[in-house]
């Protein structure tokens, strides 16, 4: 049902936790949006564990989760699945705490986040096959 699990961390300053933790413990970039500019989202990669880097001004902005600077949510578990909105309905169902609902996002993605008993986000993402979702 789950896949490919990552770590993210919600940061004031992208490029400069890139450059950190690449720097510091060997981390390469796989990925990054927008590819040119500021960038919103990085992930990278060591020894098959992904990191995520995300702004806190796009997690606001972009999926109106209530980021804080020094605040939670710091940090996530991201779990990919096949369908966002039936995960989604079973764990509303199961009276899981939604945080932010299923919705499209960087034109290729579909997502929603719900938090556990303490609060801390767990994102569900997809990404959207040609003409499912969007």
């Amino acid at each position: 049902m789950f896949r490919a699990p990552e770590v993210n961390f919600y940061v004031q300053d992208v490029e400069a936790c890139t450059r950190f933790y690449s720097e510091h413990f060997g981390f390469t970039e796989a990925y990054r949006t927008p590819v040119n500019g500021t960038p919103d989202h990085v992930e990278l990669r060591l020894d098959g564990f992904t990191l995520g880097l995300s702004s806190i001004e796009a997690a606001r902005r972009a999926h109106g989760l209530p980021a804080e600077p020094g605040g939670p949510p710091r940090g996530e578990i991201i779990l990919w699945t096949d369908d966002v909105d039936r995960v989604y309905a079973e764990l509303m169902d199961k009276g899981v705490r939604s945080v932010s609902e299923p919705h499209d996002f960087i034109g290729r993605l579909h997502g929603a986040w719900v938090a556990d008993q303490d609060g801390n986000h767990v994102h569900i993402v997809q990404e959207i096959a040609s003409g499912v979702l969007a």
